[in-house]
């Protein structure tokens, strides 16, 4: 990743204005604080044509001050003691309105999210990808895959990364039940000793404060410091105020439930308070922000998958706020177009499931005797021909005891809707392939 050049200043563009008039002549030609509908940062802008006679000094120039007209300053102080604000352009307000349509405050609530069991997947579902992705945002190397299985069969991790995962599944979950409460410094403590116990190269940096000889900074392999957080003996008061921003007591006007969150993601990501772990504490105190806002969707959504999927965007929309006199702006629009994103998935991955359940529960009547379990399995398998399930995993995933998961499988392979076989000394039990066909097939 490469730092983005830091804009010209206002006092210096300004003062290369020949004449007084020149503004006002650049204000007509430059009317929005955006350009083709994208909020530009100098990086961008400056490899653009400028609109009419204007050179891109004069172009930048004329956004900054459309821009000034709308920052609201937060609580948040660099390392400068210089303020943070944001504002909220046309695009933001857009993004803003179709999170709220689809978060949790206007959006319909799902059937198949109101029925308990359900729920519990989609719920366990997204925990999962939550702490599986956002751990390898921060460097755990397990596969997808090898971590899902682990989690779901509830094994014990093996190695670093798994433990990172595991952390991070276990804390996203007791964000869940502390929603309700308000944020103290306490519970962020909390929040990072969960996620990083077992887990840190320096033993005993869970869940304290970063120590002055600790010496912190975000760079690359090759030595470039993109970021330097705030000395160790600043933190204290730092993390009172940035609970105090999170509770709704600063600042003195509305913020927005979904920017507020956005701004502690990166208040506790730029302050960096901790020896480690702190990326992974960010985005979990913006679930804990969202569903204490009353956005209760958000227990079903996932944005790690998709900062990974892109994580220079990520680290740039960091560095463009930095760079251009701590303008947010740049950091809400990036993660209010992942929200966005992750939301439509989420939507879009209920709808696939409510028809595949509907096709699986016409096949599935045909078979009154299956439980919950049993169903939930055989839907599972309809869509995964030649997965094998064994009896510890099937108990792990529904909360149940050995004997009444191998209870559960034994009487599908008796049923001809799951294939026993034996690997090594343990029982596994196979989809097949024409699955579906035998489902329909079976007599009433």
């Amino acid at each position: 990743m490469r730092k983005p050049r830091t804009p010209p200043t206002l006092k210096t563009l300004i003062g290369s204005l020949e004449k007084p008039e020149g503004l006002f002549a650049i204000l007509q030609t430059v009317p929005s604080p955006t350009a083709d509908g994208r909020y530009l940062h100098w990086e961008d802008l400056r490899h653009r044509k400028p609109p009419q006679e204007l050179t891109h000094e004069h172009w930048w120039l004329g956004l900054k001050m459309r821009r000034q007209t709308g920052y609201r300053a937060v609580p948040l102080k660099d390392t400068e003691g210089g303020t943070f604000q944001f504002s909220v352009p046309d695009l933001v307000t857009d993004l803003l309105h179709q999170i709220d349509r689809g978060g949790g405050t206007l959006v319909e609530i799902p059937e198949q999210i109101t029925n308990a069991e359900q729920r519990n997947r989609y719920v366990v579902r997204s925990l999962m990808e939550e702490a599986i992705t956002s751990s390898q945002l921060e460097g755990a190397a397990t596969t997808r895959e090898v971590a899902k299985k682990m989690l779901a069969e509830g094994r014990k991790p093996r190695d670093h990364s798994e433990r990172m995962i595991v952390n991070n599944y276990v804390t996203m979950r007791h964000i869940l039940e502390l929603k309700d409460s308000a944020l103290t410094p306490e519970m962020v403590f909390h929040v990072h000793r969960e996620i990083s116990v077992g887990a840190l190269d320096i033993p005993d940096g869970a869940g304290r404060f970063r120590r002055p000889d600790e010496e912190i900074n975000i760079s690359d392999l090759e030595g470039n410091v993109f970021h330097l957080p705030p000395p160790a003996a600043e933190l204290p008061a730092r993390l009172e105020a940035m609970c105090d921003f999170a509770n709704g007591k600063t600042p003195d006007f509305f913020v927005h439930p979904v920017i507020r969150g956005i701004i502690l993601h990166f208040w506790l990501a730029y302050d960096h308070p901790f020896v480690d772990g702190n990326g992974r504490t960010a985005r979990a105190l913006f679930y804990w922000q969202m569903l204490h806002s009353g956005y209760w969707l958000f227990e079903f959504l996932s944005i790690s998958q998709f900062l990974r999927k892109a994580p220079v965007q990520y680290g740039t929309a960091f560095l463009h706020t930095e760079t251009d006199g701590n303008d947010l702006t740049y950091f809400i629009i990036h993660q209010a177009e992942i929200i966005r994103r992750a939301l439509r998935e989420l939507h879009e991955y209920v709808a696939r499931k409510s028809s595949e359940t509907r096709t699986c529960l016409e096949a599935l009547q045909k078979h009154p005797e299956l439980n919950h379990r049993q169903q939930a399995l055989i839907a599972h398998a309809v869509r995964h021909p030649g997965f094998a399930y064994d009896i510890a995993g099937h108990g792990a995933r529904h909360g149940v005891v050995y004997q009444t998961a191998r209870t559960d499988l034994l009487a599908l392979a008796e049923l001809s809707l799951l294939e026993q076989r034996k690997i090594g000394r343990a029982f596994v039990f196979v989809a097949p392939r024409d699955l579906e066909s035998r489902l329909k097939a079976a007599k009433r």
